[in-house]
């Protein structure tokens, strides 16, 4: 069973760093000292990195943080979108993520609308060579894809989980066609039944007002927390058998698997209730 004590875990937005929270069920600060950003939990000084906008921590001795190269690509504008609190396992939290099916429920006449609600076959593998599970060839038809979109189109997407509490999505870029947007999520466990999420992104739009691209991807998020709160088990179950699923839960069968294959097992539910 892997240690999540070993993993870096965003804490806080760079440009925003103080901050009084906890992790793992552990409470820490991060703060400055002079020109550099530090972290402490019960007075011993935490490993630290600034990554995608966000400061990342660890509790135990961590390896190399996962790339995402798009934010280091000429002519998309990052995004800090700020950091929603959610009431429900932090594994949850990727998972939902991860489901287009609830896309015309959810995030109706924007993500989604009836009656195209059909969740077209797609591919889903766990890449070893990199241990992520990606999911390719989505296809969705969406009413506004992006803060950016006029009027409805069929986006294409790509999930890609690197980390366990993270999932990076790629998706149509309407203002550049043949390029995509980036959409991340990095989620800080506070406790296994408790998390704050981190939503990031590297997009190709120069005319939307920043506020606007913050205010619209806080919306989608905040159309998913109800029903995140409200889900039981409120912990992830890894057991396939504990749960129905469906051809549209196919990156979330291979999340699951991959979790139970590492060994990650903080904020799931390992046996039926």
């Amino acid at each position: 069973m892997s240690d999540p004590r070993n993993e870096w875990f965003p804490v806080a937005m760079a440009t925003q760093p103080e901050r009084e929270t906890m992790l793992l069920g552990q409470p820490l600060r991060v703060f400055r000292r002079g020109t550099e950003i530090a972290a402490e939990a019960e007075g011993r000084a935490l490993p630290v990195q600034i990554a995608y906008g966000h400061v990342w921590v660890s509790l135990g001795a961590p390896g190399a943080l996962f790339p995402i190269p798009e934010a280091a690509q000429p002519g998309r504008r990052l995004v800090d979108v700020g950091v929603v609190r959610v009431k429900c396992s932090p594994l949850r939290a990727v998972e939902n993520f991860l489901d287009i099916a609830h896309f015309p429920f959810v995030h109706t006449d924007i993500l989604g609308a009836e009656p195209h609600t059909e969740v077209y076959k797609y591919d889903v593998q766990i890449r070893d060579e990199i241990d992520e599970v990606w999911a390719t060839k989505v296809r969705f038809y969406q009413p506004q894809a992006a803060k950016s979109a006029e009027g409805g189109i069929e986006t294409e997407y790509m999930y890609r989980v690197p980390h366990p509490t993270c999932s990076v999505l790629y998706k149509t870029s309407p203002p550049m066609p043949g390029e995509w947007d980036v959409i991340a999520i990095f989620v800080q466990p506070l406790t296994e039944e408790l998390c704050d999420v981190w939503p990031w992104m590297a997009l190709f739009d120069d005319d939307t007002p920043m506020a606007g691209l913050i205010q619209f991807q806080q919306m989608i998020f905040l159309q998913d927390r109800s029903i995140l709160e409200n889900q039981i088990p409120r912990r992830l179950p890894l057991d396939p058998g504990m749960e129905t699923p469906t051809r549209a839960d196919l990156t979330s069968i291979a999340y699951r698997r991959w979790l139970k294959r590492r060994g990650f097992t903080y904020g799931a539910q390992l046996v039926a209730a």
